[in-house]
């Protein structure tokens, strides 16, 4: 045991660059990861794609899948990538023990195809299955890549024999992305891209390697933490290098703990790319064209969001605080949503009072008639004039924020419009938002705001209050044009199967853990594929929504519904 674990009182070295599965940390994505490995294993047969930058364990990963592989799955691990084609076939061989027979007239490739099919046959009928892995598979050149793909069509009438595993950096999707490698790209079962650490695992992951180490106590000031994640973003091999030169450093001046400032100066040595620089008096101090750029983002951000908050008028959707607590008329959660056609909602300008105001030009006109007891408004000022958009507003943004200067919207979130033509009851039910509602009273078009169904009652919000009235009533002098909002999800786009929306699917995924803790991340590669879309058809049934498989409003807006209380309801429970 070197001098400086003993020091620490360390049995192991905690922050060694070697892939030791003892210390893989279970963070959020590597427990992802695993559970896309494991369903791609699962299927019968094809390509599992593992991705991730340099350093960010994959190595370690694989070898801790390995560890726990099922006894009745055999691998071939390749660990180096830079082969020809009968390298590679002679090395999937010696991996499982496969001996070719060279036969006149027959090439050394086709011989160790055919030993490996006839091989592959027994294998399965004993039950059994195959999995070859390539590390480093960026490296891999067309003709090994083509090679893997006729591999992966050995099969029997009804299964594929074969499992091939590619584990590579980021480059290697640029190489699937392209044309000629659409085959081999289709085949991909299960995909998954390891990201870094993220910053409130970190702590964790620090504290989990010092404890496989042996370690009794802290050694890192929590003050590292924030400086550890900065100079690495995540990243593991970053992590254990920087801090592995950290404790030396501290062993070498006989200090027991690593201060922020001692991380530092380990980690100039350890990581000099870092971007941090020491000027004469030994102080750091981050680059000037790095504090140039974050200085002049931040006065190109205020600016931005001044010039779009008096410009608004021209967006084609509404911006709020993405945390807001949502006041509800009825306090309830919302539910499906049915979209029809799409309009814009225009804000004008923020009042002196701190209300968003709304133009009244875009309000439809509707016939002269009357409902029920309703009083007239026309006494009423221009400025005192109820507005019906604003009123929708309030009830999914909070008056605290309604009240907040132009500079608070840097926070926002996005709330789309939809305008629909109903007549049914039941289908402003399943509907389940607040929304604008035309009336012709008093001989003009009177805006009002639905917020309630109970039975066969609405309760609609004009300018003198609330009143309740039955929605026969509503009919006979509404114009059946109901205008509401939702939340569509990041990069909103109607899904169909096959295409491509990272942020979209990455949205699906976690809404579907939210529903069911028991659900697996699947490797998609940000592609909506056949087997997430088996789940959204899964879903779609399982709550009485048209099953067919596209991830269109009505789908996204049923998800909202069970998994986001803050969407407002109209529905009543009595």
């Amino acid at each position: 045991m070197s001098l400086y674990l003993e020091h620490f009182g360390l049995t192991r070295e905690p922050f060694s660059i070697v892939p030791d599965p003892g210390f893989l940390y279970p963070s959020h994505y590597h427990r992802q990861a695993v559970a896309h490995l494991k369903y791609g294993l699962e299927r019968e047969g094809g390509f599992i794609l593992l991705t991730g930058e340099v350093g960010t364990g994959k190595t370690t990963l694989i070898r801790t899948f390995l560890k726990s592989m099922p006894a009745h799955v055999r691998t071939a691990y390749i660990l180096n990538s830079q082969l020809q084609v009968s390298d590679l076939l002679a090395s999937i061989c010696l991996e499982l023990s496969i001996k070719s027979v060279a036969r006149d007239g027959v090439s050394f490739v086709k011989a160790c195809i055919d030993a490996l099919y006839d091989d592959l046959l027994a294998d399965h009928a004993r039950g059994n299955r195959t999995l070859i892995i390539i590390e480093e598979a960026q490296n891999l050149g067309r003709d090994v890549l083509e090679t893997l793909r006729l591999l992966s069509n050995l099969e029997t009438h009804t299964n594929k024999l074969l499992h091939i595993l590619l584990v590579g950096q980021p480059e290697f999707l640029e190489t699937l992305a392209q044309n000629d490698m659409r085959q081999l790209n289709q085949r991909v079962v299960s995909r998954f891209h390891l990201q870094p650490i993220d910053r409130k695992e970190l702590a964790d992951y620090v504290r989990y390697r010092l404890h496989k180490a042996g370690a009794t106590r802290a050694i890192f000031e929590d003050s590292c933490i924030p400086v550890i994640y900065k100079l690495t973003e995540g990243i593991p091999r970053l992590i254990n290098l920087i801090c592995q030169h950290a404790l030396v450093a501290a062993y070498a001046t006989g200090r027991y703990s690593i201060s922020k400032r001692l991380l530092k100066e380990a980690a100039a040595e350890a990581v000099p790319f870092s971007g941090l620089t020491r000027d004469v008096k030994g102080r750091w101090i981050v680059g000037l064209p790095l504090a140039l750029v974050i200085i002049l983002g931040v006065v190109g951000l205020q600016e931005a969001i001044k010039e779009d908050f008096h410009k608004i008028d021209s967006a084609k959707l509404i911006d709020f605080p993405p945390n807001a607590e949502v006041s509800n008329a009825n306090n309830l959660v919302d539910t499906t949503e049915r979209t029809a056609l799409s309009s814009d909602w225009i804000l004008s300008k923020q009042s002196s009072s701190g209300f968003v105001e709304t133009s009244q030009n875009d309000i439809s006109q509707s016939p002269a008639s009357d409902i029920g007891d309703v009083r007239d408004s026309h006494a009423q000022t221009e400025d005192q004039r109820f507005d019906a958009k604003t009123e929708l507003l309030k009830l999914w943004v909070p008056q605290s924020f309604l009240e907040l200067s132009s500079s608070s919207a840097k926070e926002i979130l996005r709330l789309k419009e939809e305008t629909i033509f109903l007549s049914d009851l039941d289908a402003m039910r399943a509907l389940d938002r607040p929304g604008l509602v035309t009336l012709s009273q008093m001989g003009r078009a009177r805006p009002m705001v639905l917020i309630g169904i109970q039975n066969n009652f609405v309760t609609v919000r004009g300018e003198f209050g609330d009143e309740k009235v039955e929605f026969s009533d509503l009919l006979a002098v509404w114009n059946q044009e109901y205008t509401y909002i939702w939340r569509p999800p990041p990069n909103y786009e109607v899904l169909q199967g096959g295409q491509r929306n990272e942020l979209l699917i990455n949205w699906l995924q976690e809404r579907f853990l939210q529903l069911d803790s028991a659900y697996e991340r699947m490797i998609t590669g940000g592609r909506y594929t056949e087997a997430l879309q088996f789940h959204v058809l899964e879903f779609q049934r399982l709550y009485g929504l048209k099953q067919d498989g596209i991830l269109g409003p009505e789908t996204m807006m049923m998800i909202n519904r069970l998994t986001d209380p803050s969407t407002p309801s109209i529905l009543v429970r009595s």
